[in-house]
């Protein structure tokens, strides 16, 4: 059974930074396809930042220049530095993984809540 494992959210002042891990258990992250997306009540969910095939990594434009989605290859964590912080950022924050040859996200963590305040 394949779970994934998100931490590091909190509440922090906008122009803060926040670190958020997703660690997996019966997958291994690194040899495929994930993403951070965030999703606030009542709005649909955004694609925050993906590591697709090869390694190629996309930012959502909210956040390009301040976010930074790596992986620690040794342990195995997907991580999602976030600096620059603004309220808007508020969401809860998802790992998500798939197969690269697969077209839909078919795992996904139970969330972690971010939190900015101005």
């Amino acid at each position: 059974q394949v779970q994934l494992v998100e931490s590091g959210g909190g509440s922090v002042q906008a122009g803060g930074s926040l670190r958020l891990s997703c660690v997996a258990s019966g997958f291994t992250l690194l040899a495929n396809c994930v993403a951070w997306f965030r999703q606030v009540p009542g709005k649909e969910r955004e694609g925050v930042a993906i590591i697709g095939a090869y390694s190629t990594t996309t930012y959502a434009d909210s956040v390009k220049g301040r976010f930074t989605i790596s992986q620690d290859f040794a342990k195995d964590i997907l991580f999602l530095q976030m600096n620059s912080l603004k309220p808007e950022d508020t969401a809860m924050y998802y790992c998500a993984a798939r197969r690269c040859w697969e077209s839909e996200y078919n795992y996904w963590g139970q969330g972690t809540q971010v939190t900015v305040s101005s």
